[in-house]
C-alpha cells in the first residue's frame, strides 16, 4: 500500500488538532508536526491565566459567529461541522471534563492548561504522530504531486500540507506563502489594552467596574463591559473587545485615539440630570464622600471627586451646580486620550492572514492550489476574548482533519 503522509507546519492548538484527528480518522496515514520552536501549543499553556479558555460557552451558530471581528460568514459554514457542543464531546471522550464559568468562558475542571496539553500529547503518542521541533520552514514548493517543505534542519516531502504556523507581526513574513500564489490581508494585532499615560486614574490600578460603556471618538465603535485599571491605563474585556473590532481603525490611528467612559451606563448624561435632584434630595444629609448612590468603587468615586474638586467631608445639599455638573458629565462621559497600546498578557492575536475567499470554509482547503490546507491564526480570522480563537483552531484543525481523510481515503481504495 502506498502510504500517504501528512506534514502539519505549527505545533498549536490547530495544528495539533488538524494532525491527532488526522491520525485517528486514518492510521494508515503518516503524519508530523514540524514546529519552529523548541516549546510545544505555548498558547494553551498560557491562556486564561495558565488554566486554558478551551472554549465559549455560546452553543447557537449565528449567536457564536459575532464574536468574531473578522471571518463571521466564514465561520458560519465552518461551525456547521465542527463547533462549541462538539469541542466539548471531544475533551470529554478523553476524560477531560469542562466547565463553565458566569461569563461564558469554559475551563478544564482541575483549572489547568497542563490538562489540555497532556491530554493532546498522549493522543499524539497514541496515534503516532511524529513530532519536530526548533525546526523553521524557509519555503514551500509544489513538485508535481508532493509538497516540499525546506527547513533550516532538513527537507521534507508529503502528499498533504497543514499550515497553522499562527500569527505574524508584519506583512513580509507572509512573503514564503504569499510565492505559493496566496493574497495576504496585512496584519495588525488585534487583541491589546489602552495605555493612558500620566492620567491621574492609574492610581487606582487593580479596581475593576463590572459594566461601562465605551466608545471610540469618531468612530460607530462602542462595547459595553466589565473594565480594569491597570498601572499603564485600561484593560478588561469592555477594553479587548474594542480594540478587537477596531483594530484596523486603532491601527490606522497609530494608536493614539479618544474614548468616552459611561461609568453608569444603564443611563446617560441626560437622564441622570433629569434624575440628580432626587438622588441629592434622598442623601442631602449625608456626607459625599461616605455616601456613594451608584455603586460605584471606593476609590474610584474618590477620585471622582477630588477631579471635580468636591470635597469628601461636604453635604450633598451643599453640592455647588458647577460641581454637580462636572460630576455629571464625568459619571456619563468622561473623556480619556490613548497613547499607545500593550499586548494583552502573553495572548499575542492578531488580524489579517490569508485572505478567506482563498479557503473552501467546508475543508480549510486552498482554492488556488490542491492538497494544501489552513487553519488557526495564519488566516483572516480572529475572535475576541474569552476562547473563541481556540474555538476557531478547533473547528479548523478538525475539518482540515476530516478532508484530508476523505480525500487519502479515496485515492487509496
Amino acid at each position: 500500500m502506498n502510504t500517504k503522509t501528512l506534514i502539519v507546519i505549527g505545533g498549536g492548538a490547530a495544528g495539533f488538532f488538524c494532525a491527532i484527528n488526522s491520525a485517528r480518522m486514518n492510521p494508515d496515514m503518516k503524519v508530523t508536526i514540524v514546529e519552529k520552536q523548541k516549546q510545544l501549543l505555548s498558547k494553551v499553556k498560557v491562556s486564561g491565566g495558565g488554566r486554558c479558555n478551551v472554549t465559549h460557552a455560546c452553543f447557537d451558530i449565528d449567536e457564536l459567529a459575532k464574536f468574531y471581528p473578522r471571518g463571521q460568514h466564514f465561520l458560519k459554514k465552518a461551525f456547521h461541522w465542527f463547533k462549541t457542543n462538539d469541542t466539548i464531546q471531544w475533551f470529554e471522550e478523553l476524560g477531560v471534563q469542562l466547565k463553565a464559568e458566569q461569563d461564558g468562558r469554559m475551563f478544564p475542571t482541575t483549572n489547568s492548561s497542563q490538562t489540555i496539553i497532556d491530554c493532546l500529547l498522549k493522543e499524539s503518542l497514541k496515534y503516532k504522530v511524529d513530532i519536530i521541533t526548533s525546526c523553521e520552514v524557509i519555503d514551500i514548493q509544489k513538485q508535481e504531486e508532493k509538497w516540499v517543505i525546506n527547513t533550516l534542519s532538513g527537507n521534507f516531502k508529503t502528499d498533504y500540507l497543514m499550515i497553522a504556523a499562527g500569527g505574524f507581526g508584519s506583512s513580509a513574513k507572509f512573503d514564503w506563502l504569499k510565492q505559493i500564489g496566496h493574497t495576504i490581508e496585512e496584519p495588525v494585532p488585534s487583541l491589546f489594552t489602552f495605555n493612558i499615560p500620566k492620567n491621574p486614574i492609574i492610581q487606582l490600578m487593580g479596581v475593576s467596574i463590572p459594566k461601562v460603556q465605551i466608545k471610540l471618538v469618531g468612530s460607530k465603535l462602542q462595547t459595553v463591559g466589565p473594565l480594569l485599571i491597570t498601572h499603564w491605563g485600561l484593560s478588561g474585556p469592555a477594553i479587548l473587545k474594542l480594540s478587537a473590532y477596531g483594530a484596523r481603525e486603532l491601527a490606522n490611528k497609530k494608536y493614539s485615539f479618544s474614548i468616552i467612559i459611561n461609568w453608569l451606563p444603564e443611563t446617560n448624561e441626560q437622564s441622570l440630570r433629569s434624575d440628580w435632584m432626587n438622588i441629592r434630595n434622598a442623601n442631602a444629609s449625608q456626607k459625599i464622600g461616605g455616601k456613594n448612590p451608584f455603586g460605584l468603587p471606593t476609590r474610584l468615586w474618590q477620585y471622582f471627586l477630588i477631579t471635580c474638586k468636591i470635597k469628601e467631608e461636604s453635604r450633598w445639599a451643599e453640592l455647588a451646580a458647577a460641581n454637580q455638573n462636572k460630576l455629571i458629565t464625568i459619571l456619563t462621559a468622561q473623556i480619556f486620550e490613548v497613547n499607545g497600546k500593550t499586548t494583552f498578557k502573553e495572548e499575542f492575536v492578531t488580524c489579517g492572514g490569508i485572505k478567506l475567499n482563498e479557503i473552501d470554509p467546508n475543508t480549510m482547503q486552498s482554492k488556488k492550489v490542491d492538497n494544501l490546507f489552513f487553519g488557526g491564526e495564519v488566516i483572516d480570522i480572529d475572535g475576541v476574548t474569552g476562547g473563541f480563537n481556540f474555538q476557531n483552531a478547533w473547528t479548523n484543525g478538525w475539518i482540515a482533519a476530516k478532508a484530508i481523510t476523505e480525500k487519502s481515503k479515496a485515492i487509496q481504495m
